[in-house]
């Protein structure tokens, strides 16, 4: 098994969770706002609360390249 990325979240199943998030928002081009959504979306879940601490967000939002598209981190 390859090693899991760490997004900053608590658990293995979080990171995973944020990678595949990550994974298929730079598939998609999506942007840091529709991404954030999605972190606050699973951050409902209990296991996933952390979703979005600032830690995290500042890890996916440099992952999904949104600061070299100069998006605002602050949505």
């Amino acid at each position: 098994m390859a090693d899991i990325q760490d997004y900053g979240m608590f658990t293995d199943a979080g990171n995973i969770m944020v990678g595949c998030i990550v994974a298929g928002a730079k598939a998609a081009n999506l942007t840091w706002s529709q991404v954030y959504d999605m972190l606050h979306t699973i951050s409902r879940i209990e296991e996933y609360g952390e979703a979005t601490d600032t830690a995290v967000r500042e890890v996916v939002y440099d992952a999904i390249g949104a600061g070299e598209r100069d998006e605002n981190f602050w949505v």
